[in-house]
């Protein structure tokens, strides 16, 4: 390629003069190989330049400079991992499997480069008399933090393994997401005319639309939680419950092309050994190190505290589900394929809670327009709708933000549709960071999520759980919308791990908030607001089937936790993964949340590993944090809302998550607010 050819092509990952967005449609599979190498390439040539620098190291000139180096290949990143989570094909999967080891390579040649490294620890051991303010200061303990975490301090083979260690974990993550993913886009369980009574309307055409996306007739049933979930929560068909509740619950665990069972083996070795290289006793030591838990046992503390209780919850609901089926003539022993759909019929009877009829009231545009209305009222943002904006899909939607004075904030997009191009889950991301270098920037953030798409002209109903996801991820989003630092890499949600969950847990609280159910929980046909009986419902069974929801979480997380725990990685993870579950009494009528062939949180990188704790570590802060504003009788009082916005959302890492807690609360996290929220105080 020529130059200029080169600098046109390059362009098309910034975001052009004159556009909101870059334009996804015209990039290629190869187009982002090639990019790829080549911004590599040049931020090699820049954190050379770093690192042979002739003067003497300063702030300015190594740390300030690293902040600096690599912007195109950021671009270029966050575009295609923006498309290989929610809008993926053959060739994207290629590239990501080619370039996701290479992308560890270089990241290895950064962190193991002696001369940079040697800088950095000179500014690190002069810190406290360089003269810093408190944000620069952050930032240099931190960088100096994460390189001596990526193995700086090794040395000889150590340092080639570690890296050879790093590239075949990149790897194994990316096979393991692509596996998941394969094994849920390939299933699509047909289903009668008669399967399909009992079944709510949503859901019947949910189910219609999922055909009709595959080229099939008919309804099929799809391992999209936004579909499963609703079958095995309705369908009265035992069997054909227990048949699609196995299809899930064994995604990566085939024996054939896509059995993640050997690949999880192999993650957990490298991670133990990798552990090991670096001085830890164990993956969970290392990985817990640098968070607000910092040890094992103290997480492990918490998880048994809470297992306990909602064991022992869990167990007296079962033989309840169990009594309730029998009186309905089904005398087979309850299974995990049961629990949801007797459930149910448990709620309807206690609370006189429909949740396919309550579903009319939580319009997925008007719960949208009602997270928008939080962050109005707690933020003062707006948001403005820019229907003409495309993204990656046209399902994605596009919104610009503003702060109360009318200065722009930055750019929101949210993809809320499943569909066989994309993951499952739901998550937040960005395209582009705020920061305040070099003039600075404001953030890009989109949410991903897997909701059922209705029927062409049809609105689109959540559950409840669907609608709290929503505001989930967008607390998520206002973390990195409110973000408002000096450095990039102390933006947003560049936490640690078990303060991240904070902003979007907490923000979840606000979906029940009467005057936000009253204003936007409207019937989809009548226009009515959800009537007051149905709020005090809802309130009512706040707490329902909690010992089921806390085990089915607390088990996959003990398990995530005693796999990383242990200093030599178990040879038969599943064998270890049942013995766990033995250990713990794990009822057998329930599943952990994600067993470990799909537990992709924990195995397509290793962001959350050793973590899954983490959003119960968050939820003691949520609960805390909630009634704060429960103390003031307003739950958008402005103060607290001011703090809030200051010392949480705002304030990025700009320094240690407990202080910034502190700062908000006024003292720390009272650990019962836990209990409380989930119903087991005494």
């Amino acid at each position: 390629m020529t130059e200029s050819r080169i600098e046109a092509f390059d362009t098309r990952f910034a975001f052009p003069q004159g556009q909101l967005l870059p334009d996804f449609a015209s990039l290629t599979p190869t187009d982002f190989s090639e990019a790829f190498d080549r911004a590599m390439e040049a931020h090699a040539a820049e954190i050379e330049a770093i690192a042979k620098g002739s003067g003497e190291p300063d702030f300015e000139n190594t740390i300030l400079a690293l902040e600096r180096a690599g912007r195109p290949l950021s671009r270029v990143a966050a575009l295609f991992f923006t498309l290989a989570g929610a809008n993926t094909n053959e060739g994207i999967q290629a590239v990501e499997r080619e370039v996701s080891p290479k992308l560890s390579r270089h990241g290895s040649r950064i962190s193991l480069n002696a001369d940079l490294f040697a800088r950095i620890d000179v500014l690190h051991e002069r810190r406290h008399a360089a003269g810093l303010g408190a944000q620069a200061l952050r930032l240099l303990e931190r960088t100096h933090a994460g390189f001596v975490r990526s193995g700086a301090k090794l040395e000889g083979e150590d340092r080639q393994r570690f890296a050879d260690i790093n590239a075949r974990l990149a790897e194994l993550g990316t096979r393991f997401s692509q596996n998941v993913l394969a094994d849920e886009s390939a299933y699509a369980r047909p289903v009668t005319e008669a399967d399909l009574a009992g079944l709510p309307a949503f859901l019947v055409s949910a189910m219609a639309d999922a055909a009709e996306e595959r080229g099939l007739s008919g309804h099929v049933v799809t391992l999209s939680r936004s579909i499963v979930v609703p079958f095995l929560t309705y369908s009265p068909d035992r069997a054909l419950r227990e048949e699609v509740f196995d299809a899930w619950t064994r995604r990566g665990e085939r024996a054939d092309a896509t059995d993640n069972r050997p690949v999880l083996a192999e993650i957990l070795q490298l991670r133990a050994e990798k552990a090991k290289l670096l001085g830890f006793p164990s993956f969970a030591h290392y990985k817990l190190d640098d968070t607000m838990a910092k040890a094992p046992d103290t997480v492990e503390a918490l998880l048994r505290r809470v297992w306990d209780k909602a064991r022992e919850r869990a167990e007296g609901d079962a033989a309840k589900l169990a009594a309730l089926a029998a009186g309905e003539g089904d005398n087979a022993p309850l299974a995990a394929s049961d629990w949801r759909f007797y459930a149910e019929k448990r709620r309807q009877a206690e609370f006189a809670i429909d949740e396919g009829a309550l579903k009319s009231f939580f319009q997925l545009d008007r719960m949208i327009d009602a997270a928008f209305d939080v962050a109005g009222r707690l933020f003062g943002l707006t948001f403005e709708p820019l229907p003409a904006i495309r993204a990656w899909h046209p399902d994605a939607r596009v919104w610009r933000v503003r702060d109360a004075d009318g200065a722009e904030r930055g750019l929101f997009i949210g993809d809320y549709f499943a569909r066989t191009s994309k993951r499952s889950g739901a998550w937040m991301s960005a395209l582009r960071s705020q920061h305040k270098i070099d003039g600075g920037q404001t953030p890009v953030i989109y949410n991903v999520c897997n909701f059922a798409k209705p029927a062409k002209g049809q609105p689109a109903l959540l559950s409840v759980d669907d609608a709290r996801t929503l505001f989930h991820e967008f607390g998520h989003a206002l973390h990195g919308l409110l973000s408002d630092v000096t450095y990039p890499s102390l933006a947003g949600t560049n936490v640690a791990r078990d303060f991240v969950e904070l902003p979007s847990q907490l923000y979840e609280h606000w979906l029940t908030v009467p005057a936000i159910l009253q204003r936007h929980a409207l019937h989809a046909e009548t226009g009515e607001p959800l009537p007051a009986s149905e709020v005090e419902k809802l309130e009512a069974a706040r707490t329902f089937d909690a010992g089921f929801d806390t085990v089915e979480f607390t088990a996959s997380a003990l398990v995530d936790l005693l796999f990383h725990k242990e200093g030599e990685a178990p040879a038969d993870p599943m064998a270890r993964e049942a013995e766990i579950l033995a250990g713990l009494g794990m009822p057998r009528q329930i599943v952990m949340r994600h067993r470990s062939p799909h537990f992709a949180h924990i195995f397509s990188g290793d962001g959350y590993s050793a973590g899954y704790y983490s959003y119960m570590w968050s939820e003691v802060l949520d609960a805390d944090a909630f009634e704060a504003f429960g103390e003031t009788g307003n739950p958008f009082d402005a103060q607290t809302a001011q703090r809030l916005r200051e010392h949480v959302y705002a304030a990025g890492n700009s320094d240690d998550p407990a202080r910034l807690y502190e700062r908000f609360r006024g003292r720390a996290p009272d650990p019962e607010a836990l209990m409380r929220k989930r119903g087991f105080a005494a």
